[in-house]
């Protein structure tokens, strides 16, 4: 599963990046993070660590899985995010890259959403999905506020 989220915000470049390189912002304006939470720092990772709840409702059907996730990348306009358990187990990926770059508007964001495991390919792409079609909308209100 992969999503690509792009739009412009009426907002400084550097306001937006402050938002997407840090995951306890991304509960109030990426739908499918019900939460997030800083997480208990360990030797391997790359950088601060978040627990992270992906909630997905279809209907009156709904799952939710928490992960660990680490920054690992954070540059001047870049910040990516992938999953990194500690419980020693293989896990599915789960990576979020968000690039931020001075835009017509003000800020120009591409957020890259990236799932390989097959539990949850066809709900969750569906999901993530309308997730996309919002999330500028909602990222540029959190960012104006």
């Amino acid at each position: 599963m992969h999503r690509t989220i792009t739009t412009d915000i009426e907002a400084p470049p550097q306001r937006v990046f402050d938002i997407v390189s840090n995951l306890e912002t991304y509960a109030e304006w990426l739908d499918v993070v019900d939460s997030a939470e800083p997480a208990p720092a360990d030797s391997t990772d790359a950088g601060p660590a978040w627990f992270v709840t992906i909630k997905a409702k279809i209907g009156p059907f709904a799952r939710s899985k928490r992960l660990r996730m680490v920054r690992t990348q954070h540059t001047d306009t870049s910040a990516r995010f992938e999953r990194h358990e500690l419980d020693g187990r293989d896990h599915s990926a789960w990576t979020m890259e968000s690039v931020v770059a001075e835009g017509p508007k003000g800020a120009n964001v591409s957020m890259d959403l990236r799932y390989d495991g097959g539990l949850w390919d066809g709900p969750l792409d569906v999901i993530l999905g309308s997730v996309a079609d919002g999330a500028g909308d909602r990222l540029a209100a959190y960012a104006t506020r």
